[in-house]
């Protein structure tokens, strides 16, 4: 009886740690494994202060200036910086457990290129496939030319777009520049893996583009140039939905839907608006999106169309939410969108009903994650509201960092990772080992 009963207990420790491994997962690249800012693990924490030290688990310095996330394989963490005293453009490898830096590499030296005030040049979260992790930054050579499409006049610095890639020791297996890239606003784009290619967006104001690479080698396998020479700043989704593979992306005036395989297009809604920095997500029956710039629009779109469905495919339409940079989250048939200027907005995802409106906090720059049915709203003076959502505000925790933070998080193992300013952070509750 003693040996069936250590036999039970074993059995049910044992199936408690598969099923606690299972439901980690890994934060390989922009807005998460599925690109859309969801985690499936139930213990993420909701519950520190970074002044205090409760449940930091560790807070390390990161040297020079970023706005791309950290992402995360296993026992590794990786992140992107610009040296600007050196104009260093680097990779930073992390021991996921302790913080310690384990190496970096600069992946080139040039002179810094301009900016927009709210933007960094590492902006550009990395992906990786547990294997390789690829980056990508904007190299110029100093020399200026006058910003097309801005009301004010100014000289800008154009450059080309670099792609690269590292292993896991640091040596770099190689180096490509697949296109130009001018912006008034600088640089930020994220690449995203799909089968054997790393896809970048090179949506600026001159002849843009979206671009494959061959991830092993750097090889071009395909471009498709942009209709308008628009700048935008959107990382695409990738869905298997309405018996094909889409590749959807707002961007360049219009939202697009492509074959990651060779860059054909399934379809394509024209506008609503010029300028677009908010990726995209999906629900399972629409993609929404949210934008931008003249003007602010909230869009539900039907994903079975063909050609141009401007006129057929829009669910819903909604022009009361003034987003234009932070990405929404979608649960629990809600669609949560963050104002840039700090103001949190819930619609019915089925049929585009605003539920509620709320100021949440100064001002708004990372994009949104969910967790375990809550949202977390991270606002620029580092001040976390999370969120469940439903037809009314209901702000469930509200935490400080200690300092401002315009990096998206990222969640993997249990643990919430921050990257402030000046650290990054390394959240966890105190019953989670996330080891």
């Amino acid at each position: 009886m003693q040996r069936f009963c250590l036999h039970i207990v074993v059995h049910s420790f044992l199936l408690m740690v598969v099923t606690a491994s299972a439901s980690a997962e890994n934060w390989p690249g922009w807005r998460g494994p599925r690109g859309d800012g969801s985690s499936l693990e139930k213990n993420i924490p909701t519950s520190w202060n970074g002044e205090t030290g409760e449940n930091i688990v560790w807070k390390v310095p990161v040297p020079g200036v970023g706005h791309a996330s950290p992402v995360i394989w296993e026992d590794r963490i990786f992140l992107v910086s610009c040296l600007e005293e050196s104009e260093e453009r680097v990779l930073i490898s992390l021991d996921r457990k302790s913080g310690k830096e384990l190496w970096r590499r600069t992946v080139f030296k040039a002179p810094l290129e301009t900016k927009h005030n709210l933007n960094s040049r590492a902006s550009g979260t990395p992906v990786t496939d547990g294997e390789l992790v690829y980056v990508t930054f904007l190299q110029v050579d100093g020399s200026t030319v006058p910003a097309p499409n801005v009301g004010t006049k100014r000289p800008i610095t154009p450059g080309q777009m670099v792609v690269a890639a590292y292993d896991y020791q640091g040596n770099r297996k190689w180096s490509v520049k697949p296109g130009e890239f001018i912006s008034a606003h600088g640089y930020s784009s994220c690449p995203v893996l799909y089968k054997d290619l790393l896809i970048v967006n090179g949506d600026h104001d001159g002849k843009g583009y979206v671009v494959a690479l061959d991830k092993k080698s750097g090889e071009m396998k395909w471009k498709v140039l942009r209709k308008h020479g628009i700048r935008s700043y959107v990382t695409p989704i990738i869905r298997d939905v309405a018996g094909r593979t889409q590749m959807v992306m707002s961007g360049s005036q219009s939202v697009v839907s492509y074959d990651p395989s060779d860059g054909s297009k399934h379809w394509e809604i024209e506008g609503p608006t010029e300028q677009f920095v908010a990726s995209m997500v999906f629900d399972g029956k629409l993609f929404f999106m949210a934008c931008g710039f003249p003007d602010y629009h909230v869009l539900g779109i039907r994903p079975d169309g063909k050609g141009d469905v401007t006129d057929t495919h829009v669910a819903w339409h909604q022009r009361s939410a003034k987003c234009y940079v932070p990405s929404p989250v979608v649960l629990d048939g809600h669609l949560l969108v963050a104002d840039d200027r700090g103001t949190a907005n819930c619609f019915d995802a089925g049929t585009g009903k605003k539920l509620w409106k709320e100021r949440l906090g100064k001002h708004f720059s990372a994009s949104l994650i969910h967790a375990n049915g809550l949202a977390y709203f991270i606002a620029d003076d580092g001040i976390t509201k999370i969120v469940k959502p439903g037809p009314k505000l209901e702000v469930v925790a509200e935490n400080t960092l200690g300092e401002y933070s315009f990096a998206s998080p990222a969640v993997s193992n249990g643990q919430l990772f921050i990257r402030g300013e000046k650290h990054l952070y390394c959240i966890s509750e105190a019953s989670t080992t996330g080891g």
